[in-house]
């Protein structure tokens, strides 16, 4: 006996025009189409992952004073004053 379970998403709109689409050139259904991709991305989470040597610097250095890097704001700020700083020239 098969159990469906109905429910909602939310979906951005490019992406469900597109497996609508999808659907109907293969004569599919959208609900086929989605359990298919759900069950791929679960089965690629499941196979493990190659690992990668990342390169370890050894240089000094970090966040200049004043900049928290929990505060991407911060870092807004920081390009803000910078572009002004590029638009005024030298003085």
């Amino acid at each position: 006996m098969l159990i469906c379970m109905r429910t909602t998403i939310q979906m951005d709109p490019h992406l469900l025009k597109a497996a609508k689409k999808y659907a109907a050139e293969h004569r599919r259904t959208l609900t086929s189409v989605i359990e298919d991709a759900i069950r791929e991305v679960l089965a690629r989470a499941k196979s493990p992952r190659p690992s990668v040597n990342l390169p370890i610097s050894t240089r000094g250095g970090g966040f200049q004073p004043g900049i928290d890097p929990r505060r991407m704001a911060d870092f807004y700020e920081l390009e803000d004053l910078e572009a002004v700083e590029r638009w005024r020239g030298p003085r």
